[in-house]
């Protein structure tokens, strides 16, 4: 099993294909490197694939002590560089867009070029009156998801998140049961991510900077909630030189509900 220790943290990763510019795919949260199962061995027939589990997700542990999305990155920064596959391709879905944001405002040296699916940076919109009712909605929500897993319910606690926050009522229902078995096994680093004060935040110049000399490209799903929509205008303001693409009856997963036309996407918006 491969396990590198990077930050002072084990990670568990894998890498395919064999040759070409590097590509890490940095997964959401609740998940795990298996997130990107059907993505992965596409991307793979032109370039080396990273995969791994974030700290707390399945075979990467959780640390004792609060965690926060600045370790988060700095994992990502030291498993690139003791890998030796930086710079790399950076894609990343839901709250690993937070992470590989980081990554590329903190460490623009390892990454090439970047790709985020509606990272949910929402204090982006916190001032917005628009969104002000769509946030109010979402807060509710979560204090109800982190009542379950303070009381151990993981999956009730899983399958509240997926049905009003990250994708929708009915949702559920449509996930195989082995991943909603990891779902709800990574409740608590969920809990943890969200006790963390910094996480929904980013730094917007630092953003910018990095939209100047590296391609970036941000997308978002005309079927997800419509806050990821703000988010990833909010972020494409910050970053002028960024491609914003809205994807055609798509939502907050669009890697494993279209993958065929996603890859599609990313291959032709990865530089040569």
């Amino acid at each position: 099993m491969p396990i590198v220790t990077a930050n002072g943290t084990d990670l568990f990763y894998e890498v395919s294909g064999t040759s070409g510019d590097p590509v890490v795919l940095v997964h959401g949260s609740w998940v795990d490197h298996h997130d990107w199962d059907a993505a992965g061995p596409l991307l793979a027939r032109s370039r080396r694939v990273l995969a791994y589990d974030r700290r707390g997700h399945s075979r990467s542990p959780r640390p004792a002590s609060q965690g926060s999305v600045r370790e988060d990155a700095d994992d990502l920064a030291a498993l690139l560089e003791q890998l030796g596959l930086a710079p790399a391709h950076v894609v990343a879905s839901s709250f690993g867009g937070i992470v590989a944001l980081r990554l590329a405002v903190t460490r623009p040296d390892l990454v090439r070029s970047l790709a985020v699916h509606e990272p949910p940076l929402f204090s982006l919109v916190a001032g917005d009156p628009a969104a002000a009712g769509a946030l109010a909605e979402l807060q509710k929500h979560a204090v109800a998801v982190l009542g379950l897993i303070g009381e151990g319910d993981g999956r009730a606690a899983a399958e509240l998140f997926v049905e009003t926050i990250a994708l929708g009522p009915g949702s559920w229902a449509t996930i195989p049961d082995p991943v909603r078995a990891v779902v709800a096994a990574n409740a608590k680093t969920f809990e943890d991510e969200v006790q963390d004060p910094e996480w929904a935040n980013v730094d917007l110049a630092g953003a910018a900077s990095f939209s100047h000399s590296r391609p970036v490209l941000i997308t978002q799903g005309d079927r997800s909630p419509p806050l990821f929509a703000a988010v990833a205008a909010r972020l494409a303001m910050a970053m002028p030189q960024a491609r914003r693409e809205v994807l055609a009856g798509m939502g907050h997963a669009p890697h494993l509900t279209h993958t065929a036309e996603y890859v599609r996407l990313l291959e032709e918006f990865l530089p040569p």
